[in-house]
This record gives structure tokens, C-alpha cells and sequence, in this order.
């Protein structure tokens, strides 16, 4: 290969040749770079005003010539090759710059990305001959540096350093950290969230949020990055020296996945895939892949299967190859056929229709004990909150029965019913149900509508909240925004849960101001309270008949 890449237009034929003969030098194995082949680029660069460089491989062989402007240059394009967990490309870099200045930010951006065995700039003076040359070259990353080694900067003919045994042993010791490092259950990501005119303290509750989900999912989460921006940028949500910083980061640590905090469309998705070429997911993906893991009835799991399949329907795209897939024949059946990308749109389709129907019946079946148990005119308790607010602990509390409890979001996911007996011989169907989070993806709240329907019949909701959380007033109204979505019209009990985790008192104060009632789940503590208002709303105080129910949320409103 003797083809020049870069920008050679508006050179002459004569210096595009003089690029081409570079292909003809060799660099001895146990050598860096030779002076003969820097004074060759100083000088060529000097005349044709552009930085010029190569890439050497480890034999000494020249694979690639490049040329770019006075100010940058740019290395060819591998696609998505990249080097080994732990080893090099096994290439290095070698080029000039024509005012002097070092190793600048896109060398060392080059030298992390592509993985490069050495970065080498080479000053050029006024006579054409090499000054300086900086060489940077990656090591292991320590807390709070790059991961690069900086040579001492020396004319080229005074580098004296042995290739071979100083990349045997950079490689030997970048593959016993990688080796050495402790293997998490989880995929290693890292977060990343765009203020998009939010404050400070809002983005810091976002990303706390999503560090939460993102445990929840089994992820080990090794670095955040966050931008402060008016809106996310429309092509790739940061910006172009942000996202940069974020690649380096992300090769760096050795990252396998991106979160992004902010939904993406189908174009951003893809670009920051492409540019990272990396996975990368928005909320919205790692909430359903969490409700996947957690389905477990056949319901749930179908429910959590269309959600995806909406999520996914408009981001199916197409592949590199257009095969087709169905030929037909006869007249009308002629022509191109369908493509993939057409053909698993339509396999798709087909899928969330079939499942539709299923849940329908479903639902049917559901609406069917829900009248049966209302003819036995039990009142039922709908357990409701935000998700990981300790609702699965309070009904096992309650209940004293055994009940699926996890310090996660999403635990639960499949409605539990129990008989709770009051005093009196009174008895209750107490339901917890899946929790709710700020931003609910529209397609989960329309896949899960008919188990979410289980609350219509409530007689009265218990909305659990986590009174040590920084932004209970916000996860309250954000329960209520999606009970008020689907039509969710009950008497509503605030049960201030984890008062255990503030000071004496102070949950009870929040309480009070709620008009609600303060307990700790886990501690067993406030429950008789609790009961004690749950049983003064659900029958009359003199024991005649049942409340009736009240119309809307407002019952119990803030104070």
C-alpha cells in the first residue's frame, strides 16, 4: 500500500511522489525513529507547509503516510479494530509539527484511543531539520492522571532508548494490571448526564437516581461524567470536546457500556455508539432491562416484552447488507423483495400484536377476581410509592408473612396480595405493587396499565415515601402524576417509611405536616398507628359502614 492519506489537495506532483518515497524507509527494530527519517518529514513538512507523519510497526516497516494542515493531522480510519484488553496496536505514530509546541491534546487523545505503542511529534526549524522530539507513550492508570508516560524531549539523533525491550515491558506490565484487577459481577460503565437547563442539585439527584438503577441492574459503575449545558446537543447530547473527554475516559477504565441519564432518539443513540464504539443506553433501556430481570410471572414478563419491543420498534436499523429475505413471484409479486430492516419491522409488529391480545385476555381474567372479591365487599389496601421506598418491607411487616424484599429498585414487580385482620374480626386484601419513578417510560406504563388497574378497586392507597430521601416532595408528586395517568381515584394514606435513618422526631414532624403517619418497616415501629388510621378511613368511627370513596387525591393533600 503506497496510497498517501489526508489532505493532499493542492499539492504537486513532485511533493505527493517525495510522500510516496516515504513508504521506501525502514526504522531498525530496537529503534524509535532514526534521524534520517525525521529529517525526511521536517523537511518535506517545511516545504509543503502541513504536518506530515507515519506509522511504524514494530518490524520497522512504514504502513501508513499521512499529510495533514499546518495545524493537525489526521490518522487513518481502523473502523472498529481496537487493540486487545491489556496490549497495544502495535503501531506508533510519528509526525511533525511545524510551530514547535509538544505533544498537544489530540496527540494524547490519538495515543489513548487508538492505543497507540508511542506518540512521537517532531519540531521542525527553520532550516527544515528536526529540533525536539516528544514522545508519550500509555501506562497503567493511577487515581487522577491520564495513564500516559512522558519521555524526555531530545533531537532525534540523541534517543538511544531500545524499542524492543521498552514496548515488551510497557506491554508485560499494562497486561498484569488488567489482570490484576478485581472482576465485578457486572459490566463495567460509566454514567453520563447533561444539566439540559436543570440546577446543580437537580443533576445531582439525577445521577444519584441513576447510580441507584444502574446497581439495581447488576452494573459496576466506575466513573460519572456530567456536562452543564442549556439543552443537550441535537446529534450526540454532549459536546464535541465533552464527548472526547468521555472517550478517553471511557478507554481508560476500560468501560464496555454508556448509561445516559437523558432519553435518547434513534440518531443520537447511533451516533454515540458510532463514535465511541461502545454500547450505549438511555434511562429508559436500563429501566426496562431492570423490569426484565425482575419479571418473573408469565404476565410480567410479557408486559416487560412489549414494552421493549415498543421502545425498540422505531430504532431498528439497517444493516450494512440489504439481502433479500422473501422473493415472490407472478404478476404483482415482482420487484426488489423486502429488505432486513423491513422485514424485522414486520416480524416486530407482529410480536407486540400477539402480545396485546394475550394481555388482553390477561387482563380479562384479572378484571374477573377483582369483581369476585368485590361481591365478598373485602376492602382492599393498595400498597403505592416510589420505587425502593420499603413497600414490600412494610407489607411484610404488616403481614408477618414472607415477601420478596430487596434494597433495589424495581424488586418487586409482579403485584402480592396478603389478608391483613384488623381488631374487631375486620379483614383487608392488602396489595403491594410495582414502584413508580420519576419519568416513567410511557411505553412501561402502557404495557403495565392492566396490572396497574388493580388499583381502581383500592379502598383506600397507602403512598409509602421515603422520608430520608432529598427529594421526597418530588417522588410524591411524581407517584401521584402517574396514578392521576391512569385514572386512579382513592382515599390516600401517606406512610412516611425509614424514619430509623433520621434523627428522633424529625420523622415524625415531616409527618405531621403531611398529614400522614411516620414509621420504620424494618424496625417494626409507628405500625399500630398506622393501622389505627388505615382502620379510622376505611370504616365509619362508630364500625356502621365502609367509607366511601373519595374522589381524587386531594383528600389528603399536603398540609
Amino acid at each position: 500500500m503506497t496510497q498517501v492519506f489526508g489532505n493532499t489537495h493542492g499539492l504537486k506532483a513532485s511533493q505527493v511522489r517525495q510522500l510516496e518515497r516515504l513508504f521506501r524507509r525502514r526504522v531498525p527494530a530496537d529503534q524509535l525513529l532514526t534521524q534520517e527519517l525525521a529529517r525526511q518529514l521536517t523537511e518535506t513538512s517545511r516545504e509543503i507547509r502541513r504536518q506530515v507523519g507515519v506509522l511504524v510497526d514494530r518490524r520497522g516497516d512504514i504502513q501508513h503516510v499521512m499529510v495533514g494542515d499546518a495545524h493537525s493531522i489526521e490518522l487513518p480510519d481502523w473502523g472498529r479494530l481496537r487493540a486487545g484488553r491489556g496490549r497495544l496496536r502495535g503501531l506508533r505514530c510519528l509526525h511533525t509539527h511545524l510551530g514547535g509546541e509538544g505533544l498537544t491534546r489530540d496527540d494524547k487523545t490519538d495515543l489513548l484511543l487508538l492505543r497507540l505503542d508511542a506518540m512521537v511529534t517532531i519540531g521542525v526549524g527553520d532550516d527544515g531539520l528536526p529540533t525536539l522530539a516528544h514522545t508519550a507513550a500509555l501506562r497503567p492508570v493511577t487515581s487522577g492522571d491520564e495513564g500516559i508516560e512522558f519521555l524526555e524531549p531530545l533531537p532525534p539523533s540523541q534517543i538511544t532508548l531500545d524499542f524492543q525491550v521498552w514496548i515488551r515491558d510497557l506491554e508485560e506490565e499494562l497486561s498484569r494490571t488488567v489482570g490484576a484487577r478485581t472482576v465485578a459481577d457486572g459490566e463495567r460503565a460509566i454514567l453520563v448526564s447533561v444539566t439540559a437547563g436543570r440546577s446543580a442539585h437537580d443533576l445531582e439527584i439525577h445521577v444519584a437516581e441513576l447510580r441507584e438503577l444502574a446497581r439495581s441492574a447488576g452494573v459496576t459503575i466506575v466513573d460519572v461524567v456530567t456536562q452543564h449545558r442549556p439543552r443537550v446537543d441535537p446529534k450526540t447530547v454532549l459536546g464535541t470536546g465533552k464527548l472526547q473527554d468521555l472517550m478517553v475516559r471511557a478507554f481508560q477504565r476500560d468501560i464496555e457500556l454508556v448509561i445516559v441519564d437523558q432519553n435518547l432518539t434513534p440518531s443520537q443513540a447511533r451516533n454515540l455508539a458510532e463514535r465511541m464504539e461502545l454500547r450505549v443506553i438511555d434511562r429508559t433501556q436500563l429501566i426496562l432491562d431492570i423490569f426484565a430481570q425482575h419479571a418473573t410471572t408469565r404476565d410480567g414478563k410479557l408486559q416487560v416484552e412489549l414494552a421493549q419491543l415498543k421502545y425498540r420498534l422505531p430504532r431498528l436499523a439497517q444493516r450494512a447488507e440489504v439481502s433479500l429475505s422473501r422473493l415472490a413471484g407472478g404478476i404483482g409479486g415482482r420487484g426488489p423483495g423486502e429488505t432486513k430492516l423491513e422485514v424485522d419491522r414486520r416480524r416486530t409488529r407482529d410480536r407486540i400484536t400477539r402480545l396485546e391480545r394475550e394481555l388482553k385476555k390477561l387482563g380479562a381474567q384479572r378484571k374477573n377476581r377483582r369483581q369476585r372479591r368485590a361481591r365478598r365487599d373485602v376492602p382492599v389496601l393498595s400498597i403505592v410509592g416510589y420505587t425502593n421506598a420499603g413497600k414490600s418491607t412494610l407489607l411484610r411487616a404488616l403481614t408477618k408473612t414472607s415477601v420478596h424484599v430487596a434494597d433495589q429498585m424495581f424488586a418487586t414487580l409482579d403485584p402480592v396480595s396478603r389478608r391483613l385482620r384488623f381488631p374487631r374480626e375486620r379483614e383487608v386484601i392488602i396489595t403491594d405493587t410495582v414502584g413508580f419513578i420519576r419519568d416513567l417510560p410511557p411505553d412501561l406504563v402502557t404495557a403495565f396499565r392492566a396490572t396497574l388497574e388493580e388499583l381502581t378497586d383500592a379502598s383506600l392507597l397507602l403512598h409509602v415515601v421515603d422520608v430520608s430521601a432529598p427529594d421526597g416532595d418530588r417522588r410524591i408528586e411524581a407517584v401521584r402524576g402517574v396514578l392521576n395517568e391512569i385514572g386512579i381515584e382513592a382515599p390516600e394514606l401517606l406512610v412516611f417509611n425509614q424514619i430509623d435513618k433520621l434523627e428522633d422526631g424529625e420523622g415524625e414532624s415531616v409527618a405531621r405536616r403531611h398529614d400522614g403517619v411516620a414509621v420504620s418497616a424494618l424496625e417494626h415501629t409507628g405500625l399500630r398507628t398506622l393501622l389505627g388510621r388505615a382502620e379510622q378511613m376505611l370504616w365509619q368511627p362508630e364500625g356502621g359502614g365502609r367509607l366511601e370513596r373519595k374522589g381524587g387525591l386531594a383528600g389528603h393533600a399536603e398540609a
